[in-house]
C-alpha cells in the first residue's frame, strides 16, 4: 500500500478523500468555465459534486498539475476584466456527470504520481463511470 506521503501533492497536500461519496446519490453538479469575449465558455476549471446529504466535493487542478479534491461548495462567478469571466452554474448536459444525476456512487478510484500526488479520480455509477484527470494543468472529464 502506498504511504500517504507518496500520495500527497507537495504544494497542496493530500486533500479530501473521495470515499464518502460512495453509497450517496449524485444530486447536483456545478462547474466553473472560463469565458473570453462573446464566445461560449468552454475551458472547464472546476467541478463540484453535491450528494444526497448535501455534501460538496470540489475537483480542480493545481498549479503543479495535480488533481485537487477538497470539500467546498461552489462559489460565485467573477469578472477578470480583459481576461474574461469565470462562470459558475449547474452543468446541464455539459459534462459527463450530467448523465449520472440521481444515481448512487458505487465506487471511487484514485491514481497518484510520486512527484505530483493525485492525478486522476474515477467515479463509478451503475450506468458507467466518469474519469477526472489533470492533463498539462487542465481539468479533463471523460467517460
Amino acid at each position: 500500500m502506498e504511504s500517504e506521503k507518496v500520495n500527497q501533492c507537495p504544494l497542496h497536500g493530500s486533500g479530501a478523500r473521495p470515499e464518502p461519496l460512495v453509497g450517496r446519490r449524485l444530486e447536483e453538479v456545478f462547474a466553473a468555465w472560463h469565458r473570453s469575449g462573446d464566445e461560449e465558455a468552454e475551458d472547464l476549471l472546476d467541478v463540484w459534486l453535491i450528494d444526497s446529504q448535501g455534501s460538496s466535493v470540489h475537483i480542480t487542478t493545481g498549479s503543479d498539475w495535480c488533481l485537487i479534491v477538497e470539500s467546498s461548495s461552489p462559489h460565485e462567478g467573477y469578472d477578470m476584466d480583459s481576461w474574461g469571466r469565470v462562470e459558475v452554474a449547474p452543468v446541464g448536459d455539459r459534462t459527463p456527470f450530467a448523465a449520472h444525476l440521481g444515481e448512487d456512487v458505487l465506487a471511487v478510484r484514485e491514481e497518484f504520481e510520486p512527484k505530483t500526488g493525485r492525478i486522476a479520480l474515477e467515479v463509478a455509477f451503475a450506468s458507467g463511470r466518469v474519469r477526472c484527470d489533470s492533463w498539462a494543468g487542465d481539468l479533463r472529464l471523460s467517460k
